[in-house]
Formats: C-alpha cells, structure tokens, sequence
C-alpha cells in the first residue's frame, strides 16, 4: 500500500514539469497531466491546505472499486460506497485533489440537473416523467443543504435569482415561474427591477427576476474538501498524480495503467466530467462535449462601493443570456462573476475573454467599472449532446459505470448523482423504480445534427458547429 502523503500543499514545492497548463484541452490531449498544479482560482487561494491524501500509485495493486476523478462526484461515489455499502474505493487523480470542476466551477448550487429546464422535461418526456425526474432532484438537492451544513464551505442558502437582461425576457421568465409553481409546487415568484434593486442589489442591466428560495452558494473546493474527509477517515484512498494513461480489460478485471504502477480493479466509475479525456475509454470517446467557462473575483468593495451597488445578500444570479452570465457577492465582499469562454484551448489565455467579464461588471454594476481583478482563471464545462447528465453503465457486460454530462449544473447534483452511482457500482439499483428515470437508463448520445440525426461521424466538426452558434447565440441574446 502507498505511503500515506502529509506534507503541507506547498504548490511551488511542484517540479517545473507539473506546473499550471492554462491551455490543457481535452478533446486534444491525452490526459490531464500528471500531478499538474491547480488552476489560479479564487477558490484555491482561500480553501486551505487539502486534506493529506495517499500520494502517487507506487507499483502494481489490486483493488475492488476503483473511481477515476476525484472532484465532488468522485468523492461523493466514494463516500456513499462506504458509508451505505461497506466498499472502500480507490480514488484515481490525474493531478492535485478536486482539480478539476471542484476547484474552478461558479460554486452555485441549483435545484437542477443538466442544461434543460422543467418546461423542458415536460416536452422531452412527459408530465407525469418530468414531476418524478422533479422529485429525484429536488430530493437530492436537499441532501446537499444537509451536507453543506456538516461541512464547513461558507454556505449562503438565499436561493436563485433568474434575471432578465432585456424585457423581452420578462414572459419567458414568468412563464418558467408558472410551470414550476404550478406544475410542480415551487415558491417561485417574479420580481420588478426596483424590487430586484431594493431587496438584492443594483444590477443595472435586470429588467426584473425569477426568484426561487432553493439555491445554495457554496465555497466548492471547501465542500469538495469536506467530502474527501468524510470518505478518508471511513478507510477511502486517495492516489493523487496518478492519470489513467492506458486501459485494458482482461477477464473481467480492468487493468488502469498510471505512471506509477498499474492498477487492477473489478470495477470502474469514471466521474471525469469536463476533463474527460477522448482517449480515456471507448464508451466515453465523443460522448461529451468540453466548454470552456471563464471566472474572475474582484477586489475586496469598499464600503462605498457596497453601498453604490446595494449589495444585499449573497443570493446568486445567473442571466438568460443563452451564453449565461452568472455572479454573486462572495462572503468576504468581493464580486465573483463568469461565462463563456474560448472554443479551444489553445485561445484560453486571449486576453478577450477576460474582458467579456470586465465589460459585464461594467454593464451590469457601473460602480464598478475598472475594478481590479484579483483572481482569473478558466475550466472546462462537460456537456452532454442533448443537454442531460447520465448516470449509467454504458454496456451491461462490463463493469464500468459513469457520471458525467452536467452541463454547469453540478454544483449540487454530483452528491446525488455520486450517491445514484454508488447504488449502481453497489449492485442495490435492480428494480428500482428511480432508476427508470431518462438519466440512468440509457447512455450518453454521440452528436447529433439538430436533434434528428446521432452519429460519431459528426465528432471532427463539433467545434466548428459551436463557433457557428455562438455567433448565432450572441446575435440572438444581444440584438433580436
């Protein structure tokens, strides 16, 4: 067994081959890097040293359950695997604890599962479908509140708020208020402008909101880090610096080759999201659709600036933009804001996408403007080409099992889907009924051409497609 890891985090301790790679991407890299430094993220910066971990894979071992990832999903499956099955996993991390997602995501914690909102499930599926996919996620965001007040992740429960960035947003919005009140029994309410600026705070741009109670801002690496505490101290390991550089299957036993050692496991869950690598496993190989998103954190705001902006609460906001922008008011009064990004990772560190979010803060809280940026970074979003995560075991005859597909909605979901996933892995999901739902009875989609088609074939062009709509999705956000 590896010995166990308990130096202090000390990132310039790093050899110079495991720095930061702004322009890592993973439809074009083999692997995320072998104990790489964390992105420059706020969250980073301000979580702590990580809990001790198990250090790199050292030779060959034989294990039962092994998890690839070890961001809030992975250490979630983990958790659950232990704590109501009795199976300790074996965590997989390519570099640093909680690299991925956990350490760079907006840390907004929605009532919500993948890209598609509830008016959305009822066209995809059905009413009476929609309300126990309802009913699977609101459970599951609830289990997260209880986890958030166990650990200590700078928890802000005041709900969501929905802001329309132009009028001719206002019907949609009331609209999706409509369908959750209604349909599916939300306190949700819509708000005016001077309510929006009077009760939360002045954001220049809103035409009004939708206001949801359910909605929980969290420090994610603090609640990532907590979960890897939960899991450890119930006899979890954690290999950090241990990629999964080859794959091969020999009677039923996965052999996961790392550069430290190969290791031989009866069992698989991949929990990767957007750092999933094109080469990592064919039943993952142009199943997933990688966007970049790019965060800043200002400066801490005076008094003054507080008072100019009337900063309210900590309530998160997220525009309906289609390329969204989201933001909040952190704990220690900086102004965390985020969207969009490059298409590819070779163009991340183009100073244009920063200035996306500068101009936003600019256009949305002009008391701002030209405020000093502390923190910037970027992280890659794992998309599911029809918008919807999945929580699956691809082909029945081998042991393998995923979660992956969020589509920025992970924040709260992965602590359901990592305990979905542990049933799963457990062998406890035969005949249950929940698990008829459309996130885990069916595999992740290849892509597919306006919803008709599905096909591999159109792998080589995705990003070519999704230059094309974010021109459209700009035009149509900003002008029509």
């Amino acid at each position: 067994m590896a010995a166990t890891h308990t130096a202090p985090f000390n990132p310039a301790a790093l050899p110079p081959s495991s720095s930061y790679d702004p322009r890592y991407d993973p439809l074009v890299a083999h692997d995320p890097g072998a104990g790489r430094a964390y992105a420059p993220s706020y969250w980073v910066a301000t979580a702590g040293t990580p809990p001790p971990d198990d250090g790199p894979v050292q030779g060959d071992m034989d294990v039962d359950v092994a998890i690839i990832g070890s961001g809030a999903t992975g250490m979630s499956t983990a958790l659950f695997l232990a704590q109501e099955h009795g199976i300790q996993a074996t965590v997989l991390e390519a570099n640093q604890a909680s690299w991925g997602c956990s350490s760079r995501s907006g840390g907004q914690g929605q009532n919500a599962s993948g890209r598609l909102k509830r008016s959305q499930w009822i066209e995809r599926w059905g009413l009476e479908v929609a309300k126990k996919l309802d009913a699977e996620i609101r459970g599951g965001f609830e289990r997260f509140k209880e986890l958030t007040q166990e650990i200590d992740c700078d928890a802000y429960d005041g709900g969501h708020l929905w802001v329309a960035h132009r009028p001719t947003k206002l019907d949609f919005l009331a609209r999706e208020a409509k369908v959750m009140r209604e349909q599916f029994g939300y306190r949700t309410r819509m708000l005016s402008a001077e309510e929006l600026r009077r009760e939360h705070c002045d954001e220049r741009e809103a035409a009004g909101a939708f206001y949801e109670p359910e909605g929980v801002g969290i420090h994610p690496l603090k609640f990532t880090f907590g979960l890897m505490r939960k899991a450890q101290a119930l006899g979890v390991k954690l290999h950090t610096a241990s990629p999964v550089r080859g794959w091969e299957t020999h009677g039923g036993v996965h052999h996961l080759r790392t550069p430290g050692g190969t290791v031989r496991a009866k069992r698989v869950a991949v929990c990767t999201g957007g750092y999933t690598a094109q080469q990592l496993n064919p039943l993952l190989k142009n199943k997933l659709m990688p966007i970049l998103s790019n965060s800043v954190v200002t400066r801490v705001l005076t008094d003054a600036e507080l008072k100019a902006t009337n900063f309210r609460s900590q309530t998160f906001l997220t525009d309906t933009r289609t390329l969204r922008f989201y933001y909040r008011l952190l704990k220690d009064n900086r102004l965390q804001l985020g969207s969009r990004s490059a298409v590819t990772g070779a163009q991340a560190e183009d100073p244009v996408h920063k200035q996306l979010l500068t101009d936003a803060i600019a256009r949305k809280f002009p008391p701002l403007a030209g405020i000093g940026i502390d923190y910037s970074w970027w992280g890659w979003v794992d998309m599911s080409h029809d918008m919807m995560p999945r929580i699956a075991q691809p082909d029945p005859a081998q042991r393998i099992w995923y979660s992956v597909g969020y589509g920025g909605n992970g924040v709260s979901f992965s602590t359901l889907a990592g305990r979905r996933l542990a049933e799963r892995v457990a062998g406890k999901d035969g005949g249950k009924a929940v698990f008829e739902l459309p996130i885990y009875n069916s595999p992740l989609p290849f892509p597919n051409v306006m919803g008709l088609v599905e096909s591999p074939v159109f792998a080589p062009f995705r990003r070519l497609g999704q230059r094309a709509l974010y021109k459209w999705y700009w035009l149509r956000d900003e002008k029509l």
